[in-house]
């Protein structure tokens, strides 16, 4: 595989493109800031085809990235490829307003070739093809300049591994049949809704302080007002105002701007700067939290008996049963507040009643809660046994 210099020119990068839009797949990966930013700052972004590898310097001088977005986005016909991709995908939405599609992440493949949960890039690798990467660099501030030469190996490593061993996993995905449950994952990974974040859904993020609807309206009129500032300055959200501090504002509103001054978490000068007065205008116009935006007292399902509770731990065995006979990491299959609501009764909008999930494990799991399915032991070893046997005839 050809490893290119970094790419900091628009004539490069543009070539670059060009070549790599003629293969099916490219593997990608990004380096960022975001400590002290509301944005992620994108700092190197790697990118490598079968035949070759670089990194691409998004802070170069004059660099026209379009050919690149162009690629990630608009491209369909190239197979985006990352490792627990989800900050790497927001970056290209934040710039783009767009999703790269269609994409594969190799960290929850793994999941469905038996490697564990959420296995880290560097464990794949090392189980994959046998041999360990190089972490000495990852502590780098990608944002300053120059990059040495160590630091680019590095970061080009990542993205050299994973187009090798992507095809691998596409090959035993295919052998064992798995490949339809990931095109299931892929299309829920790439639902743009995960990052479009509106600043009125702020308040829903933060620890709510009590039910009343006084109070969560200011709670969410804050809130927003907050996501406007940091967006706006380009700041995090803690930087703008701290979530104590918004939860105190909503239960214990101030009066006046002056008041601002005496708020825990606040400097005397929000008594008369302009960041105070804009967030006396949010409070002072704020409503009460209409019914249909009051949040639910349960999570959309009943709450857990003592017996659905028990009912509850069998599936949770069931899980753990039919994750070793499939070698799938039973975080994939189901997660716990799934196997309580069908233990509560639920039967409506659960993963694990519809697709692959149902035929690997939600069938069975119904039959357990319904009593068509149980545990039994034979010669000191847990199966399970049918309670109830369906006529061919029915």
């Amino acid at each position: 595989m050809k490893i290119h210099p970094l790419i900091d020119t628009s004539a490069e990068l543009s070539a670059l493109c060009q070549r790599l839009s003629q293969h099916p797949f490219v593997a990608v990966d990004t380096e960022f800031m975001r400590e002290n930013t509301y944005w992620p700052e994108l700092c190197l972004l790697q990118i490598a085809s079968v035949d070759e590898a670089a990194a691409i310097d998004p802070m170069a001088n004059g660099l026209d990235m379009a050919p690149l977005l162009e690629l990630l986005v608009d491209n369909h016909d190239v197979m985006k490829v990352f490792h627990a991709g989800g900050q790497d995908l927001e970056i290209v939405y934040t710039l783009t307003g767009k999703m790269p599609v269609p994409l594969f992440d190799t960290q929850i493949a793994a999941m469905a070739l038996g490697h564990g949960e959420q296995i880290g890039y560097s464990n794949l690798i090392e189980s994959m093809l046998g041999h360990s990467l190089d972490k000495g660099a990852r502590f780098t501030d990608w944002s300053r300049r120059p990059l040495d030469k160590r630091q680019i190996d590095y970061a080009i490593a990542d993205v050299t591994h994973l187009a090798e061993i992507f095809p691998r996993m596409v090959d035993k995905l295919r052998r064992n049949g798995r490949g339809a449950w990931l095109d299931e994952e892929m299309e829920r990974l790439a639902d743009p809704s995960s990052f479009a974040f509106d600043t009125e859904h702020a308040w829903k993020r933060l620890k709510l302080p009590g039910r009343n609807p006084l109070v969560l309206g200011r709670l969410k009129a804050i809130a927003a007002w907050r996501e406007t500032e940091a967006r706006g300055k380009n700041l995090p959200r803690g930087r703008i105002i701290k979530d104590d501090t918004l939860g105190e504002l909503a239960s214990h509103p101030p009066k006046s701007q002056d008041d601002l001054g005496k708020v825990r978490g606040l400097s005397a000068g929000w008594r008369s700067n302009d960041i105070g007065a804009r967030l006396m205008t949010a409070v002072l116009a704020a409503k009460p939290l209409s019914a249909e935006e009051m949040p639910t007292r349960e999570p959309n399902r009943p709450g857990l008996t003592k017996d659905a509770a028990l009912v509850s731990d069998l599936l949770k065995l069931l899980l753990k049963i039919r994750s070793k006979e499939t070698g799938v990491a039973s975080k994939l299959i189901a997660r716990s507040d799934e196997l309580e609501a069908l233990a509560a009764g639920v039967r409506k909008d659960l993963n694990i009643l519809s697709g692959w999930r149902f035929e690997e494990f939600g069938r069975d799991a119904l039959d357990l809660v319904e009593g068509r399915l149980a545990f039994a032991t034979e010669n000191g070893k847990l199966k399970m046994t049918r309670t109830v046997v369906v006529s061919e005839d029915a």
